[in-house]
C-alpha cells in the first residue's frame, strides 16, 4: 500500500469571483482523499481585496471578508493560517484557482506581471521549491507561481490552457507556457511543478475534474 502523503491545499477565499473556485477546491480535496493521502487546508489571515455578489456578478461596495475565514467554509472549519506552516510540514502543495488567487494571494488581476505575492504564501512556495517538493497549480494559479519562480531566479514550464493574454504575461515573467487542453496536465520535471487549465477552459465540471485528478495523482506520485 502506498504511503500516505500530507498535501497542503492553499485556498484564497470562497467563490470563483473573489476567492477560491469551489469546484476546483473540492475536486482537489476529493482526489487527495481518494489517493489515501491527507489534505491540509491553508489560507492567509488577511482581508479580501474585494467582495463580489455571486448572484449578480457585481462588486459589493463596503462589504469586507477575511480570506482565512471564508476559506474555512470550504475546509469545513479545519484550516491553518499559512504563516504557521513550513515546507517541512508538507510533502507537496496544491493551489486551486479562482480569482481570489490573483486578487487576494497576489495582485496579478490588477498589476499583471508586475504583481506582488502575499508574503507568507510566497515564503511557503519558495521553501517548497528549495526543498524540491512538488507544487500543483490549477486554473489561474500558474500566474502566482510564475511570479514566485521569477523572484527566485527559477525558470519553469506551466499552462493556463490557451488564453493568449495570460500566457503572454507568464512568458514575460520568464515562464515557458505550453498550450494544453482542459483534460490534460503539463509537468515541469526539473522544478516538480504540475499545472492544468481547469476552469480556464472547462465548460463542464467533469472536464475540470479530469485534469485535476491527473494533477493530484502526479503531484502525489512525485512527493
Amino acid at each position: 500500500m502506498a504511503t500516505s502523503k500530507t498535501i497542503g491545499v492553499v485556498l484564497s477565499g470562497c467563490g470563483v469571483m473573489d476567492g477560491a473556485e469551489i469546484h476546483e477546491s473540492v475536486i482537489t480535496l476529493l482526489a487527495i482523499d481518494r489517493a489515501g493521502s491527507q489534505a491540509v487546508c491553508l489560507a492567509p489571515d488577511i482581508d479580501q481585496a474585494g467582495v463580489t455578489n455571486h448572484l449578480t456578478g457585481k462588486e459589493a461596495p463596503g462589504e469586507r471578508r477575511n480570506v482565512l475565514v471564508e476559506s474555512a467554509r470550504i475546509a469545513r472549519g479545519k484550516i491553518k493560517d499559512v504563516k504557521d506552516v513550513r515546507a517541512a510540514d508538507l510533502d507537496a502543495v496544491i493551489l486551486p484557482g479562482g480569482y481570489g488567487v490573483v486578487k487576494n494571494l497576489c495582485d496579478f488581476a490588477v498589476k499583471g506581471e508586475h504583481c506582488h505575492v502575499q508574503p507568507e504564501v510566497a515564503r511557503l512556495l519558495r521553501e517548497m521549491l528549495k526543498a524540491r517538493k512538488p507544487i500543483g497549480v490549477i486554473c489561474i494559479a500558474p500566474a502566482l507561481m510564475a511570479k514566485v519562480a521569477q523572484e527566485t531566479g527559477a525558470t519553469a514550464t506551466m499552462t493556463v490552457g490557451d488564453d493568449p493574454a495570460t500566457a503572454a504575461a507568464l512568458e514575460r515573467m520568464g515562464i515557458e507556457h505550453v498550450t494544453a487542453p482542459v483534460t490534460d496536465i503539463v509537468i515541469d520535471q526539473a522544478r516538480k511543478i504540475v499545472s492544468t487549465p481547469a476552469y480556464m477552459l472547462a465548460r463542464r465540471i467533469s472536464e475540470a475534474a479530469t485534469g485535476i485528478d491527473k494533477l493530484v495523482e502526479t503531484v502525489i506520485g512525485m512527493a
